[in-house]
């Protein structure tokens, strides 16, 4: 890896934070603002797609030439219906009933910019997500908790006492935000190569076996 390239990960997000630093990058952070409103008629992929690379060129002007940025955006999609952060407390009981007991998409879009020339990879990572039957009380005490509130669906998979997951056979760390073999992938189609075996330090971070890590970094295309 060229020594002087250091990425910025556009995002304030403590998980997408944890993740990156999995691949042992120098990497900055530089929050992005940007207004996170659905169009009108705006399919989940190209709204995770569309904010993944806003996010990244709301920073660009504070970036130097060598800087390459990543931006990110997740979506908790239940049919149609792409399930934001919760408004209060009522609102993410309401979205984690809606989602018991059955299976939804989380999609995340990634953009990988290039500052000096202005290269722009995307990727996309769509997982299927099937939540177990938990209780009221359990949603009850998991939302007094706090935890749902900053998360769109009104949940985090990691979250050590609620556990709202059933199984898993995609990308975890997509759905906390980050999906590190499409990171991994696209900074590659820059030259720039991790210094650490992102799939084996993303599953022991995440105790999770993953079955498609080899099949996405062998897979050239993106989003």
């Amino acid at each position: 890896m060229n020594d002087e390239i250091i990425l910025l990960l556009a995002s304030n997000s403590p998980r997408r934070k944890q993740l990156l630093a999995l691949g042992n990058w120098k990497f900055n952070v530089l929050v992005s603002d940007v207004d996170e409103s659905q169009l009108a008629g705006e399919k989940p992929k190209e709204y995770v797609l569309r904010l993944a690379q806003a996010k990244a060129m709301a920073v660009a002007a504070k970036a130097r030439p060598e800087n390459i940025i990543i931006g990110s955006d997740t979506a908790v999609v239940d049919g149609n219906e792409i399930l934001g952060k919760p408004k209060d407390a009522e609102d993410a009981g309401r979205m984690l009933k809606q989602l018991r007991g059955r299976a939804h998409q989380v999609f995340t879009g990634v953009a990988v910019y290039r500052v000096d020339d202005g290269s722009m990879l995307t990727e996309l990572c769509v997982t299927d997500v099937p939540m177990r039957n938990y209780s009221d009380d359990e949603i009850q005490a998991y939302v007094h908790t706090g935890d749902p509130m900053d998360k769109a669906g009104a949940y985090a998979i990691q979250h050590p006492d609620f556990q709202p997951v059933e199984s898993m056979s995609g990308c975890y760390a997509s759905v906390m935000g980050l999906p590190m073999c499409h990171v991994t992938r696209a900074l590659r189609k820059l030259n720039v190569q991790s210094g650490a075996d992102v799939p084996m330090a993303c599953q022991t971070l995440l105790n999770y076996q993953c079955p498609i890590s080899t099949l996405i970094l062998n897979d050239d295309r993106a989003a």
